[in-house]
């Protein structure tokens, strides 16, 4: 074989070795490209709703924003504002019911000036004529002709001609004081009042002394001269 066959063959043997031997280097490159294709999508879809879950929550705030401020109260609180207007209806219904019921002319329950007069007038007329001193019983005899009518009259005037016979013998001496009193009624110039009373008395004979505690139901009437007291009754 001639030198210029041999150099032919051997170039191609090298063309055969070319075309059959696998690129590694080219497969490798393939593998690593499409692998970093996989890592990547993963990352930009993240990336995607990251934003989108941004872009959400800054349009929920702006409109939280410019909701009116009544419409994010907490449902308990909406509730209680429903129940407080409702009571506050109720008792404007209430209030104009009891105008327009009989109980309504009780001016003991709307006018504090009158209540305050008949009250003042019965618990001066029941001190005085339920104290007195033995040897001036003339003194409450006058101070309860001035505030007795009709049947309250009547009966103490039975009571106290008891008193004035037994009075300068015990030398009796009584006092009486109001220590509470009510007006149940007052209308059309009437009263009617619980009226309690703590009495104390002492014998000066011996300095011998007692306490006792009276209730009574007293009814009076307004006149020209002022209350006077109608009925008079122990209970």
């Amino acid at each position: 074989m001639s030198r210029t066959e041999e150099i032919t063959a051997i170039e191609e043997a090298d063309e055969r070795d070319l075309v059959t031997e696998p690129d590694t280097n080219t497969d490798a490159d393939a593998i690593e490209t499409e692998t970093d294709d996989y890592d990547v999508v993963p990352e930009a879809a993240d990336a995607d709703e990251a934003d989108s879950a941004e872009a959400a929550l800054s349009r929920e705030s702006a409109a939280s924003t410019r909701r009116p401020a009544w419409l994010r109260l907490p449902a308990l609180l909406l509730a209680a504002a429903l129940l407080l207007t409702g009571a506050g209806v109720w008792f404007t219904l209430e209030a104009r019911s009891a105008s327009g019921n009989p109980a309504a002319d009780n001016l003991a329950l709307t006018d504090v000036g009158a209540t305050a007069d008949v009250t003042s007038a019965v618990t001066l007329a029941m001190n005085r004529i339920f104290s007195y001193s033995y040897d001036k019983t003339d003194v409450t005899e006058k101070a309860a002709a001035a505030v007795l009518r009709g049947s309250a009259k009547d009966s103490y005037d039975k009571l106290f001609a008891q008193v004035r016979e037994k009075a300068p013998q015990q030398k009796l001496v009584l006092t009486s004081r109001v220590s509470a009193i009510a007006v149940q009624d007052l209308r059309n110039g009437h009263a009617r009042l619980l009226v309690f009373l703590d009495q104390s008395a002492v014998r000066a004979d011996n300095n011998a002394t007692d306490s006792a505690a009276a209730q009574l139901s007293v009814t009076a009437e307004h006149t020209g001269d002022g209350w006077v007291v109608t009925e008079l009754e122990p209970r």
